[in-house]
């Protein structure tokens, strides 16, 4: 069934970290089809957003929908593949490749029924369009960083997702294999997937991306077209990008618009 609301939908999000405000009235929607990146220093809250529209940081003001569903009667989470933080998801985990890929199918199946038909292609298919496939039944600790974090890919792709969200899969990761990465994320975007990645910088992955958002000190600074890394990082960003917001009448009233944020002193915490 084609999808005709946006597949994500944050609105007046606010998320506080043992007491401390990170995500201030954050709106955001993304729409299938788009590759959107999240962008910003570290501190500003990027990371953040995206565990919150997985579900996996709680809001403390605001509404989350899931394609169009609110966030506590949303079961669908096939639909949905999470890439989280290399360094938080394989270090240290005893098992192959196969193994880890392989657990993506867990939202297909019950837990210990052995793996179908269907199960063993989606796998297969997934350490393909990694490359990953002559490496299956190496340890996922054998990989390099850049090569685990194509497996985490994996692991999400074997589950057959419609919507992406990835957690810096960048960082830490080296030319070559951000290059592997960008042709990964090229050949998913071709299949119509829609894709939210977190970056401080986007390397390889800029021709991909469709649309920007800039997160400050835990508000959105600008919502719209692709921008290049240099300009993300600029002083006086807010002002300089306003022109460039990304508005969309559906979504209520002036999401950033002609103004530029209250933006107040930095964030301390998690990114």
């Amino acid at each position: 069934m084609p999808v005709t609301g946006p597949l994500l939908r944050l609105r007046h999000g606010d998320v506080a970290i043992d007491g401390r405000p990170v995500l201030r009235s954050v709106d955001l929607t993304v729409r299938a089809g788009e590759f959107v990146a999240l962008m910003g220093a570290n501190g500003s809250g990027k990371s953040t957003l995206v565990r919150t529209l997985v579900g996996l940081r709680e809001l403390t003001a605001g509404e989350l929908f899931l394609y169009e569903t609110p966030l506590g009667q949303f079961r669908d989470w096939h639909r949905i593949g999470y890439v989280p933080q290399r360094t938080s998801a394989v270090s240290g985990v005893p098992a192959s490749v196969r193994e880890v890929v392989a657990s993506g199918r867990l939202t297909h199946r019950r837990l210990f029924r052995r793996l179908s038909t269907a199960d063993r292609a989606a796998i297969d298919g997934a350490l393909r369009i990694v490359g990953l496939a002559d490496r299956a039944d190496d340890g996922i600790s054998h990989l390099s960083g850049g090569q685990q974090q194509r497996a985490l890919i994996a692991r999400a792709l074997a589950g057959e997702p419609e919507l992406f969200l990835l957690d810096e899969p960048t960082a830490g990761v080296d030319l070559p294999n951000q290059v592997a990465l960008a042709d990964t994320l090229s050949a998913l975007k071709a299949r119509g997937a829609t894709i939210v990645l977190v970056a401080h910088e986007l390397g390889p992955l800029a021709s991909l991306v469709d649309r920007a958002v800039v997160m400050r000190d835990g508000r959105v600074a600008y919502d719209g077209g692709p921008l290049a890394d240099h300009e993300v990082h600029v002083p006086d960003f807010g002002e300089s990008h306003s022109h460039h917001h990304h508005h969309d009448d559906r979504d209520g009233p002036e999401r950033i618009g002609d103004r530029r944020p209250d933006v107040r002193g930095p964030l301390e915490g998690p990114r």
